[in-house]
């Protein structure tokens, strides 16, 4: 099947430029979701606010990006990329895109991640405050 066509299959993926997702708004947008409708963190400790809301957005953000491409985790031969960083004293940098494919750990969770390198490094580039807000500590 031609994968420009618009798909019925379960995982099938329809093509399209995911560099067009250059925002949270514009994932959002894709997945039909509010942007001003955040999850409610108020009963939680205030460090922890930060990267809940976070890992929010970086959820849609995959989700969008993806296009219904969804990790078959038991899969071996499905390939998995994710960004990989490194903080360093000169501070918080993308390092490269690191694919898992015959093992799980828990270098990333299950949901970010991508089917090629080429939109994980997108994600990581385009996208580094709000893995700074998922990863790090900050005031």
């Amino acid at each position: 099947m031609n994968k420009q066509a618009q798909s019925t299959t379960k995982n099938e993926v329809v093509e399209f430029d995911f560099s067009t997702i250059k925002t949270f708004e514009d994932a959002c947008a894709k997945v039909g979701v509010d942007p001003e409708k955040l999850p409610d963190v108020s009963g939680i400790p205030e460090e922890f606010a930060k990267p809940v809301i976070a890992a929010y957005k970086l959820m849609i953000i995959y989700n969008a990006i993806n296009n219904g491409w969804r990790p078959d985790w038991s899969n071996y031969d499905q390939y998995k990329y994710f960004p990989w960083f490194e903080v360093l004293s000169s501070g918080f940098g993308f390092s490269h895109s690191h694919c898992a494919y015959y093992y799980t750990h828990a270098h990333v969770g299950s949901r970010l991640c991508t089917d090629t390198s080429g939109k994980a490094k997108y994600i990581a580039q385009q996208f580094e405050t709000e893995y700074k807000d998922y990863f790090l500590y900050s005031e």
